[in-house]
């Protein structure tokens, strides 16, 4: 066992020597702009299925949210407007350096806390989920000492049986 969790930490190590070179770059406001014209024409489509108007309400729940959305959306397109203009008149646009190695172990974190979340929220028990999250993380960090194992499951267990046996909070 021990001679596969080395060899699997060998091969990451790999991966990660070589995504530190790996760089990408791309032009910040024209993608921002973009991500978030978007994103706000994901809200308005989802909106009517969301929230339900009423015949008499003079404003409805609809309104704010709308009109929100829709300054976000001319804003957004002003500013894809300027980084066309920019891109088209040879201007410099803001660029921003992604490093790959960098922005996917934020990703294998997200992970680990999407599966928490799923964890506790399918089998309805906030210890599962917590003591899942312990493990990953200490997985995740390379964590060789076992008595930080015992530790932070024990915690994770005691905290959650403290709050559900001695103050009655169920989560």
């Amino acid at each position: 066992m021990k001679n596969w969790i080395n060899r699997f930490h060998a091969r990451l190590d790999a991966w990660g020597e070589k995504l530190c070179e790996k760089e990408i770059r791309i032009p910040v406001d024209l993608t921002v702009g973009i991500l978030f014209f978007l994103f706000a024409l994901a809200i308005l489509f989802v909106m009517p299925q969301q929230v339900i108007v009423s015949e008499k309400d003079v404003v409805n729940g609809r309104a704010f949210p709308t009109l929100l959305m829709v300054v976000m959306m001319i804003c957004c397109g002003m500013l894809i407007v300027k980084e066309l203009y920019k891109l088209f008149t040879k201007q410099p646009l803001n660029w921003k350096v992604i490093n790959l190695q960098t922005e996917l172990k934020a990703l294998a974190i997200l992970t680990i806390l999407v599966i928490t979340y799923l964890l506790c929220r399918f089998t309805d028990l906030f210890v599962v989920g917590a003591v899942f999250c312990c493990l990953g993380f200490l997985v995740y960090f390379r964590c060789k000492k076992p008595s930080y194992y015992v530790i932070t499951i024990t915690l994770a267990v005691v905290i959650w049986a403290c709050f559900r046996f001695v103050l009655n909070v169920e989560f």
